[in-house]
């Protein structure tokens, strides 16, 4: 009797503890994503003032009714200056190729760290996560001391008798991609490194002893089985990377225009919160396209073929 009802016990309260478990984050999320989005979106829909916040309120009351002025002219204006649209598409690119080129990159370091000794393995993930213990700005400030026309690069090449005179290295998109790969190549790494730690190695050793070759070893059966990792490392570069203000303003010239710099301007230089709001909605929107491909790609991958 005692066991019966310890067991009708537990099937009550099982559910209501994985109801909370997920309580739990979707309350984080609701408060610090979903909460703040509403309110910029209900900004971007406002109009601009002479204010403090510099814009209207999009509810009135007039003779006792309540009246909702939407302005949708923010979006329109978006659409309407070349400016913004030329941000989001060099943002987009800036981004789509950084996360190309670190996925190039991250893959074979992550691989030797997964396939490496366990004590080794220990040292060469400790090598990963060191810069993050170093501030981000410090980061990509530094880089200005290797990209500038008297920094350590263009200093070793005319060393070396490559070049006679200093390359523009610096205030380009080339420091751009530079700045952004050298950032959120750990985020790239780290899940690769998760994914290819789980390798089934027996599936490669026997596809190995069939008479495939590396690449086609590589390509049947390491990729295949690594692509989970491959999707959120892409997601953790290419989504910050699209709005990413900081290294464009420390390492991009005047002619490099990314979304996050113009959110920037609009924001804290031109004092027109209902348009800067506008922006953001807007960049939330362009990235739910990537997202979404990536999403279906891995629901695809874990479907039952």
């Amino acid at each position: 009797m005692t066991g019966q009802l310890r067991h009708r016990l537990s099937r009550a309260v099982r559910p209501r503890g994985r109801g909370l478990v997920l309580a739990v984050p979707m309350l984080w999320l609701g408060l610090f994503f979903l909460v703040p989005f509403l309110v910029v979106a209900k900004i971007s829909l406002s109009e601009l003032a002479i204010a403090q916040p510099p814009y209207l309120p999009l509810t009135s009351w007039a003779d006792g009714t309540l009246e909702i002025a939407l302005n949708f002219g923010n979006y329109l204006f978006l659409l309407s200056d070349s400016l913004y649209l030329s941000a989001y598409a060099e943002s987009v690119m800036i981004a789509g190729i950084a996360t190309l080129v670190t996925l190039l990159i991250g893959y074979p370091m992550a691989y030797v760290i997964a396939m490496a000794p366990p004590a080794r393995r220990n040292i060469l993930l400790m090598l990963v996560i060191l810069p993050f213990w170093t501030s981000f700005l410090l980061r990509v400030y530094a880089w200005i001391g290797f990209l500038k026309s008297n920094g350590i690069i263009n200093n070793m090449l005319i060393s070396l008798g490559v070049i006679e005179t200093p390359l523009q290295l610096i205030q380009t998109d080339f420091a751009v991609y530079v700045g952004i790969i050298y950032t959120y190549l750990p985020f790239m790494i780290l899940p690769l490194y998760a994914s290819l730690s789980r390798l089934d190695r027996s599936h490669m050793e026997a596809a190995a002893d069939l008479g495939a070759r590396p690449m086609t070893v590589f390509a049947t059966v390491t990729l295949p089985q690594s692509m989970g990792g491959i999707i959120a490392g892409c997601m953790l570069v290419f989504i910050p990377a699209v709005g990413e203000f900081v290294i464009p303003a420390l390492l991009g010239g005047p002619d490099t225009l990314m979304i996050g710099r113009v959110l920037w301007d609009e924001f804290f230089s031109n004092r027109d919160w209902p348009v800067a709001s506008a922006v953001a909605v807007v960049m939330v929107l362009v990235l739910i396209g990537p997202i979404m491909l990536l999403r279906r790609a891995r629901c695809v991958r874990n479907s039952p073929s």
